[in-house]
């Protein structure tokens, strides 16, 4: 909403970017990846073949992909001041996203890399490698050497559990990466595209971005959707149990959205994609449940806020999609930066080529023409 002096709080409906990467259209439910509709793109790509089209525009061939593929996985040891550090953060207990964001400013160290192109591939390969590696130390586990036969996805899970895995948890994972990958200029997304503006790095860029997405007004909370079908239990307190929560005020998680008006297409897509996994290689009772949890806490919201269509947003299923996975509830946000980083840094690409610096206006409210004070007569 803009005042009548031009002052738009949040910039919200300001257009601050043009972006061939990804479009939004809430009232609809749409979110078209480069010009592919999520659901035709998210099942079917693979994490390195998103990236690749994000970057380039357009899809690889098999040869472009192959190369794609081996030159990640040459990249994703981690280096040793990197590893230091993530072992000092582990003994203080430092919360996943602290260490990622600590950790992703150290990326390039000892790097002779100028190329941007090959400065990226060097951090979407090691932010996984971030993550993993901070997991199993803050377990006392030990630190698992990357495996360069896997792809992005499969090798992330290989990272955190030591085991090579299933063709469906690698499916539901990737489909999970390309899913969140971009989603058009979200507060991460703006501040990459704010601090490379500047012609700075791609690091600093990206550890930006890494902070601004540990706010939990960004990074949301995926976690709690899941908690609240866990203390529900079974389908038959669903009711009893939603509405309670209702009639005290609270927020049902997972359901809403500031900027879908209707379903959540990328709750669409991996409520799918968990549905695979789960009759694959899972717990096909807790899908169920959740099913019934969602289709209630729907129903129960049109009549309690009658209007609003609150429907079911992305965390719904990310949370539902991650515990399938094995992951913990504190992994949700970092795996999701596994995933985006590569958005984060086709729109740094982007915001490159486009050569200007982001400098808006501010409205000054403070006091005008004051006096000054001596320090003894104040």
């Amino acid at each position: 909403m803009t005042t009548n002096n031009g002052f738009t709080p949040g910039l919200e409906g300001v257009v601050a970017a043009e972006t061939a990467l990804s479009h939004v259209d809430g009232l609809k439910g749409e979110l078209i990846i480069a010009g592919f509709p999520l659901a035709e793109l998210a099942a079917k790509a693979t994490f390195e073949e998103a990236t690749y089209l994000l970057w380039h525009g357009r899809l690889p061939t098999q040869t472009e992909l192959d190369d794609l593929k081996q030159e990640l996985a040459a990249l994703r040891p981690l280096p040793s001041a990197t590893l230091n550090l993530l072992r000092e953060a582990a003994q203080v207990h430092t919360t996943p996203m602290d260490a990622l964001r600590m950790a992703a400013a150290t990326l390039d160290l000892g790097s002779s890399h100028t190329d941007p192109l090959t400065t990226g591939k060097m951090v979407v390969a090691r932010v996984g490698t971030i993550v993993a590696s901070y997991h199993r130390l803050r377990q006392g586990q030990p630190l698992i050497t990357p495996d360069a036969t896997l792809g992005h996805a499969a090798n992330y899970l290989y990272l955190l559990t030591g085991e090579r895995p299933s063709e469906a948890r690698v499916r539901g994972l990737e489909t999970y990466f390309n899913t969140v990958i971009d989603h058009s200029l979200n507060a991460s997304t703006f501040a990459a595209r704010v601090i490379v503006a500047t012609q700075t790095d791609l690091v600093s860029a990206i550890t930006g971005a890494i902070g601004a997405l540990k706010g939990p007004l960004h990074g949301g909370a995926p976690g709690p959707a899941l908690e609240t079908v866990f203390e529900i239990g079974t389908a038959d307190r669903a009711e009893a149990v939603l509405q309670a929560k209702l009639d005290a005020g609270e927020r049902l998680m997972g359901f809403g959205h500031r900027v879908y008006k209707v379903r959540d297409p990328r709750a669409e897509v991996l409520g799918a994609a968990a549905e695979k996994m789960y009759q694959a290689d899972g717990d096909m009772a807790l899908y169920e449940l959740a099913k019934a949890v969602e289709a209630t806490a729907v129903r129960l919201l049109a009549s309690h806020k009658p209007g609003r269509n609150l429907q079911t947003n992305v965390e719904f299923y990310t949370a539902l999609l991650l515990h399938g996975l094995g992951l913990d509830t504190d992994l949700f946000t970092p795996t999701f930066a596994v995933g985006r980083t590569a958005g984060w840094l086709a729109h740094c690409f982007e915001q490159m080529k486009n050569g200007r610096l982001m400098r808006p206006q501010s409205r000054y409210t403070g006091e005008m023409d004051r006096e000054w004070v001596p320090i003894a007569a104040r």
